[in-house]
């Protein structure tokens, strides 16, 4: 590239190394940027880096002047994200446990980019993946796209699914044959990420973790279930499908301790009625989703939380709690 080309990028090569090298602890100073523009080929003088600066800052940047001693730096304000919203994105990858080990370096590489390179040592520094429980398919990004792509173009997708074997090798379902759904939405829960689909073969809604599917594709055929979709509240879905394992819908009396509020609050949400049940306990009626995992979240509370009614779940818990006792006689 000739030499007048590299005088074209200098703005950039300006805007560029103020992103990556500045903070408010760390100013740079015109000599620094003159330096760094000369080992790039670009000749610049002090001028022309005020004449840059002005025009970042009425391009949009927040770039701030600031002395040191008897010497004036410049640094980057404020970015699109800040360190504490970098560092929030920092620890939603690398506890994500749908998230491989190897994606979650790769992506915390990319998230340190978008801070001063200060600031990206204090990122790494936080960062505790090694570990860590992990999903073992690599493919799960490629997954979501697909699933999002057909979503978009209104299409059904088909893939197969597996489960794990003790010897932590593949299964799959069907005997390797492929599901055929209607996917319309994506939801995490329990640090797992779920397609939410049509089956139109059973007629009903189902879900499936997406990184046990492979070999997704994209059917030429539309969709179907638009309105039993349309009649599913996904939130509400969420509150009453315990660990994501499906079970009959009823709707549940229960009765807890005072002191478990805010575990109820955060599993059923902040609009649950609870009422009052003599000084230190409280019931609430919510729909659920009667499965072994609602059974097992009422049983993670002890002596402190029961079923209340109706009586045939009821029963049903007892029978749960029969059957696992009998496990350990």
């Amino acid at each position: 590239m000739a030499r007048s080309s590299f005088q074209k990028l200098k703005l950039l090569h300006v805007m560029n190394y103020l992103l990556q090298n500045s903070d408010e602890e760390h100013p740079i100073t015109v000599n620094q940027m003159i330096q760094y523009l000369e080992s790039n080929g670009i000749a610049a003088e002090r001028k022309s880096i005020y004449d840059d600066i002005e025009a970042l800052r009425t391009f949009g940047m927040d770039i701030e002047e600031c002395k040191r001693g008897r010497v004036f730096g410049y640094y980057v304000a404020s970015r699109t994200f800040e360190l504490p919203e970098l560092k929030l994105l920092v620890d939603s990858v690398q506890s994500s446990k749908f998230i491989t080990h190897k994606k979650t370096a790769s992506l915390i590489k990319k998230i340190e980019t978008l801070a001063s390179v200060h600031s990206a040592q204090l990122l790494h520094r936080q960062v505790f993946v090694k570990n860590r429980i992990k999903t073992m398919n690599e493919s799960i990004y490629y997954n979501v796209d697909e699933i999002h792509t057909g979503i978009a173009r209104d299409r059904r997708i088909r893939f197969r699914y597996f489960d794990y074997t003790v010897s932590k090798e593949r299964r799959f379902r069907r005997d390797g044959g492929y599901y055929v759904v209607s996917p319309f939405a994506l939801t995490w829960d329990d640090e797992n990420y779920y397609l939410v689909a049509y089956d139109s073969e059973a007629g009903i809604i189902k879900h499936f973790r997406v990184d046990k599917m492979l070999d997704i594709g994209i059917l030429d055929e539309a969709r179907d279930g638009q309105e039993s979709f349309a009649a599913l509240d996904m939130a509400e879905y969420a509150k009453k499908v315990f660990g994501m394992f499906s079970g009959r819908e009823e709707r549940v009396r229960m009765r807890f301790d005072n002191q478990l509020v805010g575990a109820v609050l955060d599993r059923l949400g902040r609009e649950a009625m609870l009422i009052p049940d003599g000084e230190s306990c409280f019931t609430v009626t919510a729909q659920v989703e009667v499965s072994p995992q609602f059974f097992a979240w009422i049983s993670g509370f002890g002596s402190l939380a029961r079923i209340v009614g109706p009586d045939h779940v009821v029963q049903a818990m007892r029978a749960h709690a029969v059957e696992v006792l009998a496990m350990y006689e």
